[in-house]
């Protein structure tokens, strides 16, 4: 299976947020952020592998910053490194204040994707072509998640 520059995963979501999206404190709920980053994961583990997906793990999702009310949300994915059926996507995610034009970086996360057959069963992936600088940071230190990510799994196992 030929390999695929990480670039051609990429994917960018953007959203305002609303007062439906926000709790008592005026900011968007952890768990919309949660569903954005599922949401933008699973179209650049898609875009990567070509077929259907579903999510393996959540490794981390860091909060840095609250996203307001009015503001706008950009998530950004891709695929930085891939085992056999399974993909990571790094997901970092930005907020913007559409009146001064005021950005943060609100949160970042990594997930893992599995991709599927046509029978539902885990599916070989193209490897990743890291091109720029934070990919290639992304998929050098890649492996080491991906060895923590079965420890853990192990060790829920005893």
């Amino acid at each position: 299976m030929d390999a695929k520059p990480a670039r051609l995963s990429r994917t960018i979501l953007t959203e305002i947020i609303f007062p439906s999206d926000t709790n008592y404190h005026g900011t968007l709920f952890g768990g919309r952020v949660m569903q954005f980053i599922d949401k933008v994961a699973t179209i650049a583990s898609m875009r990567h592998s070509r077929k259907a997906v579903v999510t393996a793990s959540s490794d981390s999702l860091d909060f840095l910053a609250p996203v307001k009310l009015g503001e706008a949300i950009q998530l950004e994915a891709f695929v930085t490194w891939t085992h056999r059926s399974s993909m990571e996507v790094f997901v970092k995610v930005e907020s913007e204040n559409l009146f001064t034009g005021e950005k943060k970086m609100t949160a970042t996360s990594y997930l893992t994707f599995v991709a599927l057959d046509e029978h539902g069963q885990p599916s070989p992936v193209p490897l990743v072509i890291p091109e720029t600088e934070e990919e290639r940071r992304l998929f050098e230190t890649a492996e080491a998640r991906y060895e923590a990510r079965k420890q853990r799994k192990a060790d829920r196992k005893l």
